[in-house]
């Protein structure tokens, strides 16, 4: 079993906790946070695992062979950068780091140390993102024309950060994970307002200039008054619609479409097929994200969300800034 120390004991780490506890794989050591007591009450009265005030008391461990990092967003690079060069493998909750080039600083230590490093993009472990992935990358829907999707509520606003850095990363780290090998980002044009006048974007659109010319595009909010988490990925030959809020149903598969011109009078014929509900597997992803963890370390392997996985992600944030700052227009996305 893999010693892991969560360090965060406030919004995501309780969730954390509860998921390595019910890993075969983990043995959860330590539990870090500033704040004692709060990290007591998330362990409860009888709980045999440790609590800590100080980072350096738990890399300092030998038990603890691996640290997740539930802690803001600022504080990513300085903790996990410590954890790596303790020799530990690290879990870090989303984004990465605040900036790519912190972000890539990450990357190196971990791979110039041989050490796992992998990114909690919860979603993309979810059944409905991995049976995605497989439709796309296995070439059932055809070729990849766009991806769509709305990431919308009321809250929760975040005090250091805009709704893209808050939001947008799930999108994009499913878009990551299904789209085609050969298929990238090459740039991003962002707008988005402050209606609220909150200092920072609130509702913003986002739209991903795609290698094979297709385009992907994420609207995301703060201010609605209504939670909507849909993705519609379209393809040459079937379109996939998930929604998120759908218990009993939450994707179809449509085999309906638009038929291309063949002939010299480039007539447009439109297909009207089946639909159909895929059977998927139930769990919860975050299990899944910490499965992986502990089998990336074990085998010695790089994770599907990786620290190269992050880089991406934070390549398009960084040029959906700009491009906000710019007025909107496309930004080149750095290559990760």
């Amino acid at each position: 079993m893999v010693g892991v120390a969560v360090v965060g004991a406030g919004y995501w780490g309780p969730n954390l906790v509860r998921n390595i506890q019910a890993t075969p794989q983990f043995r959860l050591t330590t539990l870090c946070d500033l704040n004692v007591e709060r990290a007591q009450q998330v362990l409860g009265q009888y709980s045999t695992v440790k609590v800590s005030a100080s980072l350096d008391e738990v890399l300092a461990d030998p038990e603890v062979e691996a640290v997740a990092v539930a802690t803001p967003a600022a504080t990513h690079l300085p903790v996990a950068l410590a954890a790596i060069e303790a020799g530990k493998h690290v879990l870090v909750e989303k984004p990465l780091a605040s900036s790519y080039a912190d972000g890539l600083k990450l990357v190196e230590a971990a791979e110039q140390r041989g050490l796992t490093l992998m990114l909690d993009h919860t979603f993309v472990y979810t059944p409905v993102v991995q049976h995605l992935r497989k439709l796309v990358r296995g070439g059932e829907l055809g070729e990849l024309q766009y991806v769509d999707s709305v990431r919308i509520n009321l809250g929760l606003v975040q005090p250091d950060i805009d709704v893209l850095w808050d939001l947008a990363p799930h999108d994009l780290s499913i878009l990551d994970a299904i789209l085609p090998d050969g298929v990238h980002p090459v740039a991003v044009a962002a707008h988005g307002s402050d209606p609220a006048n909150l200092g920072r974007a609130c509702v913003a659109y986002l739209s991903v200039q795609l290698s094979n010319g297709a385009i992907a595009h994420a609207h995301v909010n703060w201010l609605s008054p209504t939670k909507i988490r849909t993705m519609i990925v379209g393809g040459s030959g079937k379109t996939a619609v998930w929604n998120d809020l759908d218990p009993t149903q939450p994707l179809a598969v449509y085999d309906r479409g638009v038929d291309w011109p063949t002939d010299e009078e480039r007539r447009i014929s439109y297909r009207i097929g089946d639909a159909v509900a895929p059977a998927l597997k139930g769990g919860e992803a975050l299990r899944a994200v910490m499965a992986e963890f502990a089998a990336a370390i074990v085998e010695k392997r790089a994770p599907l969300t990786d620290g190269r996985a992050g880089l991406r992600v934070l390549a398009q944030l960084e040029a959906a800034s700009q491009s906000l700052a710019q007025g909107g227009t496309f930004v080149p996305v750095v290559n990760a």
